[in-house]
Parts: C-alpha cells; structure tokens; sequence
C-alpha cells in the first residue's frame, strides 16, 4: 500500500514558573510523500452518498433536481474498484443504488447504472437523519471484513430539521456508528439546523458546511470526492502517554478546524489513550494537547507527554508506530523564560474563543439578547483580526456593521441574510495557521529527558 510519510513536530514554551502545573504545546502532524493519484490506486475504499429526499426538496423545485447533479458529479468522481452505494433519506432510509442493502464495485457499467437511478429520484415525507446513517453503517460494515484498514466515507446532504425522530435516537445511531467510517454533512439552502449537523460530523470526524445556492451543490459534492479519494491510510489515532500523576486535561484538533476529541479517549495500555483522528492524504494537522503536571522543583525536567501517530492492530502488537514527538516541562526561576506564551499556543487558543464568541453571539441575536450578541460578535471581530482570519472577519461583516475593529465596536446590522449568518455560523470552526517566529519551535529541543513517571 503507498501511505504518506508522517512527521510529528512540537511547538510549545517548556519553561514552567515554579509551582507551574499546566504544560500547552501544539502538535503539528504532516503527512507528505504519497501522490493523490498513486495513493488512490492502493488504497481500498467504500463511499455511500446520502441524499435528502424529504418533502421540502421540492420547494424549491430547484433543490432536488441540484442534488441529483451532485450526487451524480460524486459517482463520476470515484475511481474504479471503489466500492460505492447511494441511499435515499425521508423519514426512513432506502437504497437507491444497488437495488439490495449492498456495496458495488464501480466502474463504467456500475457508475452509469447508479446515474440513471439517481435521476429517477423523487421526494416525499420526513426526515429521520438516524436512520441513514444505521443503514450507511450497515453498508460499511459489509466491506469492513475484507478491507479492514480501508478508507469509509459517507456524504450526507439535507435540506432541513431533524424533525422525525427524537435527539435521543438521533444520539443513538451516532454512538452505533461513531468509529466506523466518516461523514461529511452539508445543508442545502436555510431551512436546517447547523448544530444538528455540527454534532453528526463531530461525532463522525467529517466536516460540515452550507450551500446556500442549489446551483453550487456539484462542484461541492464533486470535490468531498476527490478529496475522499485521496485519502491513503484510515484510522490512524493520535496516541498521548503521560507520566505517573499527571492529568491529560484535553486533546483538540485546531487546524484546519475544531474539533475536541478529549472525550473520543480509547485506552492504549498504561497511561497512554488512543484518540482518533481519521483517514489521511497529504495534509498536515494540528493539535492542542494540554497536561497538567505534578510540581517539581526548579531546574528539573521531564516528559510531560509522549505523542505516537499509530495504526492501531487488533491486538497492541500489531500496532504501527508512524511518527513520535516529546512534550517537555522543565520548572525555572527565570521569569522571562517562564512567562513567555508560545505563539502557536496563544494563536490557537485565540481561534477556539473566536468560535465560542460566534456562536455565542449568534445564539443571543437569535434568543433576542441584542447587549449580548453585541459584545461576543464584537470579541469576535478583535479576534479574527489578532489572527489574520480574513475568511471569518469577511462573514462578520456581513453580520455586524464593524466601527473599531480594534475595540470590537460593532452594529448589529438590522437585516441580515440568512445565508450569511449560517455561513458565519457553519465555518466559525474553520481555522487559520500562524506563523512561527524564528527560534519559537520546541520540536528542535537540544535534548530529550528521561522519561520520568
């Protein structure tokens, strides 16, 4: 199988005050090496496309015959040998391509085939969101046997709420497929809810994102395939050991979005948790780890945290080890050494409160709380400035009419598409890389520690 090479490279300050606890370093994972092309042939992969096909995609008319391009653009987009299936979504799910609850190969005949079915496709009822992902999950399962380390890739496209089941079985069905496979969710048009979906892709490692125009779902879906195509190893779990005493106080993905997988923690032997990550192509990734430590006396150093990129095997022998980084403490009396912030760490962290504020300051504007909405969407714009996120400061402004960027004084504005506050809403998780100054990087430490614990 061709797979990229990994690399593992740890920003952070190591210097810790005396009586300091708290370690924050940015685990930057890069996997380069694997040409797209060479590493879709290699590599095994199931792809379900899932549409809406509820009542309300007929109103417009537009929408279902747009999801009918795009799930067709999608099929054109797998390459031969990809084991595919395309489901139908109302208030239950059925196949729509094959006929039984099956996976095909695709390939000229198979991809034609499933084209012509999806141009029959026609809406009615409700929508039960759960419900298509059990029946995804099945499908999934049927290949897993044979291709356990394959790529598995659902998308999902939806045009409004969750209205048919309830949120416990919508929580349900996520517990029963978390794990197995991806799932990138898109709403079509403004009549969806973006917290319903944000919880599906972060429960299913995917993304999620609006169409507002009917017109762009093909270029869209079209591109969520290639993308999944270029995938070249599945699985793959951000491994954290820490020393004896220590608290692992959270795991977060922070490029190139948010996402907290603190409580995604599978036990990998002693003191050490698996934390997953999904499929990988050539990409690099960031991640926030934070440890909290116990005291030491100044001048000492240690471990704080051990990082492994694995491929884990059925069994901890069978582990696969793709890359190592160290997270390092050492307590000093040195003020200035102690109270430098790591400017990848302030960055990042600026990044999660820009998100929080977003979508705290949307809420209140939704909830009617105007003095609220004011302030947090007004933090919102100092800090996609102090970051350089000129995505997030441009959707913004389509929000709030900005008067100090600086200060954070704002305007609400008084009508406000709809479109645009979901677009603020659904990419307020959308992230940034700063650069690093000279000499900031701590993945070129002088010398390792022992390990202590």
């Amino acid at each position: 199988m061709s797979e990229p090479d990994f690399s593992i490279k740890v920003d952070q300050n190591r210097y810790l005050p005396e009586g300091g606890r708290e370690v924050n370093a940015i685990v930057t994972v890069e996997a380069t090496g694997a040409p797209l092309a060479g590493a879709a042939r290699s590599t095994a992969a199931a792809v379900v496309i899932i549409i809406d096909t509820s009542g309300s995609m007929t109103t417009p008319g537009n929408k279902l015959a747009a999801a009918r391009k795009a799930a067709q653009a999608a099929v054109d987009s797998l390459r031969d040998g990809v084991d595919f299936a395309v489901v139908s979504g109302s208030s239950w799910a059925k196949m729509i391509y094959p006929a039984g609850e099956q996976l095909v190969a695709a390939d000229t005949q198979t991809r034609n085939q499933a084209k012509t079915a999806i141009g029959k496709l026609s809406a009615a009822g409700g929508t039960a969101i759960g419900s298509w992902l059990r029946l995804a999950d099945r499908l999934f399962s049927r290949v897993a046997a044979t291709h356990p380390a394959g790529i598995r890739h659902a998308i999902l496209l939806t045009d409004g709420k969750n209205q048919h089941e309830t949120a416990e079985e919508l929580d349900a069905s996520l517990a029963v497929c978390t794990g197995h496979f991806v799932c990138d969710c898109r709403g079509v048009g403004t009549d969806w809810e973006v917290a319903e979906l944000r919880k599906v892709s972060s429960a299913l490692l995917g993304s999620v994102d609006i169409v507002a125009k009917p017109q762009d779902l093909e270029a869209d879906f079209r591109a969520m395939t290639q993308s999944a195509m270029g995938k070249a190893i599945a699985d793959v779990a951000l491994r954290v050991w820490t020393p004896q005493n220590a608290k692992l106080r959270f795991v977060k993905q922070v490029l190139p979005t948010l996402a907290d997988l603190t409580a995604k923690r599978t036990e990998a032997g002693p003191q050490a948790g698996d934390y997953p990550t999904g499929a990988w192509g050539e990409e690099s990734r960031d991640y926030h780890v934070c440890v909290e430590v116990p005291v030491g006396e100044v001048g000492r150093e240690m471990r704080a945290g051990w990082v492994k990129l694995v491929l884990p095997g059925t069994t901890r022998e069978q582990d696969r080890v793709l890359a190592t980084g160290n997270i390092l403490a050492e307590w000093t009396d040195d003020e200035v050494l102690s109270t430098r912030i790591n400017p990848r760490v302030a960055h990042y962290t600026g990044q999660a409160e820009l998100a929080d504020a977003i979508q705290e300051g949307l809420q209140a504007r939704k909830d009617g709380d105007l003095d609220t909405a004011t302030a947090r969407l007004g933090r919102a714009v100092v800090l996609a400035g102090e970051s350089g996120n000129e995505a997030i400061a441009s959707l913004l402004g389509k929000v709030v009419d900005v008067i100090d960027p600086a200060t954070g004084t704002v305007r609400l504005k008084k009508n406000v598409d709809k479109a645009d506050e979901m677009s603020l809403d659904t990419r307020s998780s959308k992230t940034v890389r700063t650069r690093v100054a000279p000499g900031e990087s701590a993945s070129h430490a002088p010398r390792t520690p022992q390990v202590e614990g």
